[in-house]
């Protein structure tokens, strides 16, 4: 951590065209024994289904593996989608976890399906607007609490750590905001989304409206960041261009199909829609040398107040990915 304000890391495992799954899965493993060694906050990886680009898709098997591989950074989901899962089987899980790791383990869950619709309904149990009393479930299991008469007032979830995982609430809206201040929980805001729009106005209201809870007495937030350092601006562009690709579907490839080499990404031919499209997306999120790294991300910080500052990229060459990261690290060491 730096001294005003904490870094932490999202994985995403992702995919280059012709790798295997299995080496991006690995590949993860390896950012998290470099971030753990480096002092970063925590460590979380997402869930997704049915992409060929990105290989988390089981948080809490990965997150069993990056444990055990690892000795002080915090592990977490961000995050496990609710809807996909009864929350009981979440709360053993992640107090599975929380038993292995102890006071190490967050449990950060969101109410998106994490795929297209077709894998979402193969997934879901239950509609995605239940997803608030699943959250109060969520939490009835992992407190070992439910009020009298409620219909799991007698059921367990177990183990039942010491230390059991801290619950954050993921979202990219205002009203997903309000509700982890509804429920006195810490919040993360999705800012690495090509497109996100809103983190401000979503921080504003989350600190506006908090309740103090027993997990937590003040608010606190994070927001995700789409980071390239590279070692200047054309190399950090060049780093970042097989994501952007993929995200606006240049060349007809699917959004899902496996992420582009570098290489591939730059003899592509891009028409001037494409390439306006691709500026605004490079511009919203954090791509370039140390200088424009340091600069925007000072703006995002100054524009929503953030606590902590969660990395992350799609870049697929796992020794590129981490010397971004240490860039960023290096800009907030000399400050």
């Amino acid at each position: 951590m730096t001294d005003s304000v904490a870094l932490s890391l999202l994985e995403l495992a992702p995919v280059e065209r012709g790798a295997s799954e299995a080496a991006s899965v690995a590949a993860a493993r390896e950012v998290a024994r470099w971030a753990d060694g480096a002092g970063l906050h925590r460590f979380w990886v997402a869930e997704h289904h049915n992409t060929g680009n990105i290989a988390s898709s089981a948080p809490a098997v990965l997150l069993s593996a990056i444990g055990a591989a690892t000795e002080r950074i915090r592990l977490g989901s961000g995050g496990v989608m609710l809807p996909n899962h009864p929350p009981l089987v979440v709360a053993e899980s992640f107090g599975t976890l929380a038993a292995l790791f102890p006071g190490r383990v967050d449990l950060g869950v969101g109410r998106a399906p994490g795929t297209d619709p077709a894998t979402a309904e193969a997934l879901r149990r239950v509609p995605a607007d239940r997803f608030d009393s699943e959250v109060d479930d969520l939490l009835g299991f992992l407190s070992g609490t439910f009020p009298s008469g409620h219909r799991y007032e007698h059921i367990r979830a177990v183990p039942e750590p010491t230390r059991p995982p801290q619950l954050w609430m993921l979202g990219s809206s205002v009203q997903s905001a309000q509700l982890a201040a509804l429920l006195g929980l810490p919040y993360a805001f999705a800012h690495h989304f090509f497109g996100a729009r809103g983190a401000a106005a979503a921080l504003s209201a989350y600190r506006k409206e908090f309740r103090p809870s027993p997990a937590l007495s003040s608010p606190y937030a994070m927001i995700t960041v789409h980071v390239v350092c590279g070692e200047d601006d054309e190399h950090a562009r060049w780093l970042a261009a097989p994501a952007v690709m993929s995200a606006l579907g240049v060349g007809g490839g699917a959004r899902t199909d496996p992420f582009a080499g570098p290489k591939e990404a730059a003899a592509q031919e891009w028409t001037d829609d494409e390439r306006q499209r691709a500026e605004q997306l490079f511009a919203a999120q954090a791509i370039g040398g140390s200088e424009k790294v340091s600069g925007r991300l000072d703006e995002l910080l100054a524009e929503t107040g953030a606590d902590e500052l969660m990395l992350t990229n799609n870049v697929t060459d796992v020794d590129e990915r981490i010397r971004s990261y240490a860039r960023v690290l290096e800009i907030f060491a000399k400050r």
